[in-house]
């Protein structure tokens, strides 16, 4: 019998080791634990993590979680798909509760699972991904554990970028193995110029028949081998063209993070004038770029410029911080009408250039709200930290106070081994190593902005929502050694 036990606790479940190179090093994943059996008897897990001290958590937030965590893949109201459209091997959660295939996940699996696109008939809405660690040489990188470092440093730092949920999750590798592996292989080999993506799911495969075939096993299985471990989450959005993504013109790697620091929101983060100065001067200077000038082709107003700094600034901390690797040309946008009512900010989805009655009298402007879903090729020491190799925080002139003060924060706890240091050693099953290089850069980040404040080369002038509400750039005097 399929059953499942809510934990009404946090606590720590069971060593997990996860290791960043062939060296092994144990960690604990904790937090709140929903138990499901497999048909083979072997218990899996769901876990949300216990919440980052300080962080700013929404109740959108907590009903996600609990939503991931209590999806059953056993009673037949979810079915599982691989993913074979990217590079990445993965595991496509389809919500089949109601409809023509209401308990009949096999049926489901076996007639709408052969087909390379993510639209299935037959499921309730967009599917949630199950997405696991993967890296060999002939795979694209992706860590599972980087997702759940995002979301939770994102909330730490109260962005203004969203990063989507993520829980922990476990799965029998037997039953993953027939129901999503063996199918992904072959429906990846069918697809042309998908060579990665069918790679992936050739080494899952070895992997999940033979864990021990796996070099880092212990970051794809947990430490019984029995089972499959990453992680659930549901990106939403559309992919930036070049006004954020960048020209790319010059490759992977070094190339096209050169290249992204050349976009109308970085150009003016370089710049030493004044914010609205600085704006003005960032959108004429990318314009003269063919491509970026057809990106903006249909303007770029000051709040939607403003948003975007500050967007930047989270994106390129949490980045430094995590050691990110392939961060250009992922990052993902949704529409969003905002406006002012009460002196309160509020917005809505804009599903077209019309502004919908209701909400007319209040004038709205449509803007780009960022969402940054592909985080999966951080935290791990391999990776190429290419915030870090191509200087992107040193050379940014214009910071928000809360995110600055944040920071400091952070690092002042990480030396001092405070309530921080212990909450991310503990909670994400992270290797020794993986764990002092977050500590590292974060000491590192922290204090080459503390540097730039001293040298008054930092103005503390980004606060989208401010200015949204007054129309006026405010610059705020900062302490710049307060934790």
């Amino acid at each position: 019998m399929k059953q499942s036990l809510q934990c009404s606790r946090p606590w720590v479940l069971f060593s997990l080791i996860l290791c960043a190179t062939t060296h092994v090093s144990a960690g604990t994943v904790s937090g709140t634990v929903t138990f499901y059996t497999s048909p083979n008897g072997i218990d899996e897990h769901c876990i949300v993590l216990d919440r980052m001290p300080g962080g700013v958590y929404s109740d959108a937030d907590k009903a996600r979680e609990q939503a991931f965590c209590s999806i059953d893949f056993y009673t037949g109201s979810h079915a599982l798909c691989p993913k074979v459209f990217s590079t990445s091997p993965g595991t496509l959660v389809y919500d089949i509760s109601r409809g023509s295939f209401a308990g009949k996940a096999d049926a489901f699996e076996d007639k709408q699972c052969a087909t390379s696109s993510p639209v299935k008939r037959g499921a309730m809405g967009e599917p949630v991904s199950y997405k696991m660690t993967m890296n060999d040489a002939h795979t694209s990188a992706t860590f599972a554990t980087a997702s759940l470092l995002y979301y939770h440093f994102s909330r730490f730092f109260d962005s203004a970028i969203h990063v989507p949920v993520s829980v922990y999750r476990s799965m029998d590798k037997e039953v993953h193995l027939v129901r999503v592996t063996q199918r992904g292989l072959g429906v990846s080999a069918q697809r042309k110029g998908g060579a990665m993506n069918h790679a992936g799911w050739e080494v899952m495969q070895a992997a999940e028949k033979n864990p021990a075939a796996y070099h880092s096993t212990d970051e794809l299985f947990t430490h019984d081998r029995k089972q499959v471990h990453g992680i659930l989450l549901h990106p939403h959005g559309d992919r930036y063209s070049a006004e954020i993504n960048g020209t790319r013109k010059s490759g992977w790697g070094m190339g096209q993070n050169l290249d992204f620091q050349e976009t109308a929101p970085f150009i003016t983060l370089r710049s030493e004038q004044p914010l609205l100065e600085a704006i003005e001067a960032g959108i004429h200077e990318a314009a003269g770029n063919s491509i970026l000038r057809q990106a903006m082709q249909h303007g770029v107003v000051t709040e939607q410029m403003v948003f975007w700094m500050q967007e930047l600034t989270e994106i390129t901390l949490l980045d430094y911080i995590f050691s990110q690797q392939d961060r250009i040309g992922n990052i993902d946008y949704l529409n969003y009408w905002y406006w002012v009512d009460n002196g309160e900010i509020r917005r809505a989805p804009a599903s077209s250039s019309t502004v919908p009655e209701e909400i007319a009298i209040h004038h709205p402007v449509k803007l780009k709200y960022t969402q940054l879903n592909d985080n999966d090729a951080g935290a791990r020491l391999p990776y190429a930290n290419f915030t870090k190799k191509t200087r992107m925080i040193e050379k940014i002139r214009h910071y928000n106070p809360d995110t600055y003060r944040r920071l400091m924060r952070l690092a002042a706890d990480f030396e001092a081994r405070g309530e921080l240091h212990d909450y991310v050693q503990s909670s994400f099953g992270l290797s020794d190593r993986q764990f002092n290089q977050i500590l590292n850069n974060t000491r590192l980040a922290a204090g080459v902005l503390r540097d730039a404040c001293h040298a008054g080369k930092l103005r503390f002038d980004i606060d989208a929502p401010a200015y949204l509400v007054t129309g006026k750039s405010v610059e705020h005097k900062v302490d710049c050694d307060t934790p």
